[in-house]
C-alpha cells in the first residue's frame, strides 16, 4: 500500500510539474533579431548578402564570403525561404503518452533531442533533396495577428526573423494544405521533393511508431541510463540518433548510416567502413554517412578561440548544423553573421500533431 501510494504521489507530481511547463514555454515574446545589411549571412553553407537585391550581382571579395563556389548574391527573401525551409522541432504536448512514465509532453527537460531532430532532419533533407531544395510553401504566409500566443498556435515559425527582415514585424503562418499544393505543382520532380518533405517530417512524429520520434528516441536512451522527464546531454544524444538511424527498418533509410567520433576524432577509414557497411545497394548515391563530433568548447563558458572553428563548420555545404548551448538548455545552430550565431530554438511549447493522417499540417 506504501508503495502505491508513492507512485500516485510521483504521478500527481509528474503531472503538475509537466502542466507547469507547459504553461511555461507556451508563451513566446515577439522578440526582434536584428540583422546587419552591410555582412553576409551564413546558413548551413550558404551565402547570402542584404545589400544586394539584384540576384545577378556579384559580390565583391572583401564581402567576407568564403566560400566561392556556393555564393548566393541573394535578397532578404531567399534568405528567409531558406531558413523557414529548415525542420523546426519543437517542445510538444498532449502526445500519446511515454511508455513507462506518465508523461505526454517534453516540456522542460526534451530540448536537446528536438535540437537532435533537427539535426538529423538536415542531414535527411541533405541527402534526399539536396542543399538547393527548399519548401514551396514557405512563402504562402498570412497574418495571424487574431491567434493567441499559446500552444494551440502551432504555426510560430521563425517569427524573430521575419520581424527582422520584412520590416513589418508581423508573425506569418502556412495556410496552404497539401492537397492545393500537390495541385499546383506541374512538374513530377517537385510532387516527389514534396513527397519526400512530407515523409521526412513524419518520420519524427510525436507518436511510438514514428522511427526518429521522442518516443524512440527515449527508447534507445534507456541503455544509456536515461529515461522519459531526464535532460539529455549532446554526446548521449548523438549516440542515441546513431542508435535510432542503424535500427531502422524504411527501405528509404537503409544506406544512410551515423559516425559518433570518440575524443573528438575523426577516423577517415572508420567513416568509410560505416558507408561500406550500409544496407543500401552498390549505388553511392544511396549511402551516406552523418558524422556527429561530441566536444565541449569550454568550461564555464564557451571559449572565444573557437568561435572562428564554428564559423568554418557551419560554412560548409554539407554542415548539419552544430547542437548544444548552455547546461540543461540546448539550440540547433544554424549560421551567424559576424560573431553572431544563427539558432533555433526548441523551448516553445506547441500542440501535437497527428502526423499518421494523410494531410498533417506542415
Amino acid at each position: 500500500m506504501e508503495a502505491t501510494g508513492t507512485d500516485e504521489v510521483d504521478k500527481l507530481k509528474t503531472k503538475f510539474i509537466s502542466a507547469w511547463n507547459n504553461m511555461k514555454y507556451s508563451w513566446v515574446l515577439k522578440t526582434k533579431t536584428y540583422f546587419s545589411r552591410n555582412s553576409p549571412v551564413l546558413l548551413l553553407g550558404k551565402c547570402y548578402h542584404f545589400k544586394y537585391e539584384d540576384e545577378n550581382k556579384l559580390l565583391p571579395a572583401r564581402s567576407g564570403c568564403t566560400i566561392e563556389d556556393h555564393v548566393i548574391a541573394g535578397n532578404v527573401e531567399e534568405f528567409r525561404k531558406d531558413f523557414i525551409s529548415r525542420i523546426w522541432l519543437t517542445y510538444r504536448e498532449e502526445f500519446p503518452q511515454i511508455e513507462g512514465s506518465a508523461l505526454t509532453t517534453d516540456c522542460g527537460w526534451g530540448c536537446t533531442l528536438r535540437t537532435g531532430q533537427m539535426l538529423l532532419a538536415q542531414g535527411l533533407i541533405l541527402h534526399f533533396l539536396g542543399r538547393a531544395w527548399t519548401w514551396p510553401d514557405a512563402l504562402n504566409i498570412e497574418n495571424s495577428d487574431s491567434e493567441s500566443w499559446t500552444s494551440n498556435t502551432v504555426k510560430k515559425f521563425t517569427a524573430s526573423f521575419e520581424a527582422s527582415l520584412s520590416g513589418e514585424g508581423e508573425l506569418k503562418t502556412p495556410t496552404v494544405s497539401h492537397k492545393e499544393t500537390i495541385r499546383r505543382y506541374s512538374d513530377d520532380h517537385e510532387m516527389q521533393n514534396e513527397i519526400y518533405h512530407r515523409k521526412i517530417i513524419s518520420w519524427f512524429g510525436d507518436s511510438p511508431l514514428a522511427l526518429f520520434g521522442l518516443h524512440q528516441l527515449i527508447e534507445y536512451g534507456k541503455k544509456s541510463g536515461k529515461k522519459a522527464g531526464d535532460w539529455y546531454g549532446p554526446a548521449v544524444v548523438a549516440h542515441i540518433l546513431r542508435k535510432a538511424v542503424e535500427e531502422a527498418r524504411h527501405p528509404d533509410l537503409q544506406g544512410i548510416t551515423i559516425y559518433v567520433a570518440q575524443d573528438c576524432t575523426v577516423y577517415s577509414s572508420d567513416v568509410i567502413d560505416k558507408q561500406c557497411t550500409s544496407m543500401a545497394s552498390d549505388n553511392t548515391n544511396d549511402k551516406a554517412v552523418i558524422i556527429l563530433i561530441p566536444v565541449r568548447l569550454g568550461g564555464e563558458r564557451t571559449n572565444t578561440d573557437y568561435l572562428d572553428f564554428v564559423k568554418g563548420i557551419l560554412s560548409l555545404e554539407y554542415c548539419v548544423g552544430i547542437i548544444g548551448g548552455k547546461p540543461k538548455q540546448s539550440y540547433y545552430f544554424a549560421g551567424f553573421q559576424d560573431d553572431s550565431l544563427i539558432y533555433m530554438d526548441p523551448h516553445y511549447c506547441q500542440s501535437f500533431v497527428d502526423v499518421s493522417i494523410k494531410d498533417f499540417p506542415l
